[in-house]
């Protein structure tokens, strides 16, 4: 399961992202989203867990939570449609 991970500090990293995520389970992959032109992070990131048990439980746990001075929140990642989809929320 893939899980959004939005209003983190910028000064979060994506070693502490992983840390914070593998103490509820396996972490497959932790993905900051950097700004190409001043290479700082822009507050959100991607986090995906290969277990949805896993994953439900640390988006249900961490979701509030405060890191480095910044409430995160934490969702399941919306996938990817097409343009031209009715898909809306």
């Amino acid at each position: 399961m893939k899980l959004l991970i939005r209003n983190l500090a910028r000064t979060t990293s994506e070693a502490e992202i992983r840390a914070l995520f593998e103490t509820h389970g396996t972490v497959q992959s932790c993905k900051l989203v950097i700004d190409k032109n001043t290479r700082v992070s822009k507050g959100f990131g991607f986090v995906e867990m290969p277990r949805q048990g896993e994953a439900k439980a640390a988006m249900k746990t961490l979701n509030g939570k405060e890191i480095d001075g910044s409430k995160i929140r934490v969702k399941k990642a919306e996938t990817k449609t097409a343009p031209d989809s009715s898909n809306h929320d």
